[in-house]
């Protein structure tokens, strides 16, 4: 694990970078960014963003955990929580104890969540039409961006999250 210097071991003289030129700022922007293009599509499926995202989970791996999803996700189960209930309210997922241990509330997604799957392929195409970039330099800069997230998680004891796979080409 890295030791980043604490603010008062910082030089005073260090320069604050405009926001474009403060990488975590692009990030961000970029990210709301797609959100936009994104939405006029979600909204014709019926989910927001986060409901997407908690989707996307289970299209991975079915019988997840709110636990689970929120460490996939790397969001607080306060999150995940109320969209997981409005995905069962919309009919897409269901919510049954574990038979393994009763304390636990897995999530499975219903006949309706695993028809959704194939209709979300508009957002990837979308996104790559956006961005003018080409395939392999859009797996490209996933993999930078992963490996900047998995630096970041190690450097805040986060290290690596379960179920979290590279990208392939």
């Amino acid at each position: 694990m890295t030791n980043a210097p604490k603010p008062d071991q910082l030089a005073a003289d260090t320069p604050t970078l405009p926001l474009d030129g403060q990488l975590c700022f692009s990030i961000y922007s970029a990210s709301l960014a797609i959100q936009r293009v994104y939405k006029p599509m979600l909204d014709g499926l019926g989910v927001t963003y986060t409901q997407y995202l908690v989707l996307s989970a289970l299209w991975e791996r079915d019988g997840l955990t709110i636990g689970a999803i929120g460490e996939r996700l790397a969001l607080e189960p306060s999150t995940i929580t109320p969209a997981v209930k409005r995905l069962e309210a919309a009919g897409f997922l269901s919510r049954r104890r574990s038979t393994v241990d009763e304390r636990l509330v897995e999530v499975y997604l219903t006949a309706k969540g695993h028809e959704l799957h194939p209709k979300t392929g508009c957002l990837t195409d979308a996104l790559l039409r956006h961005s003018g970039f080409e395939i392999p330099q859009m797996i490209e800069l996933n993999r930078s961006v992963q490996a900047l997230r998995q630096g970041m998680r190690e450097a805040t004891g986060g290290g690596r999250e379960a179920g979290v796979t590279s990208v392939k080409e």
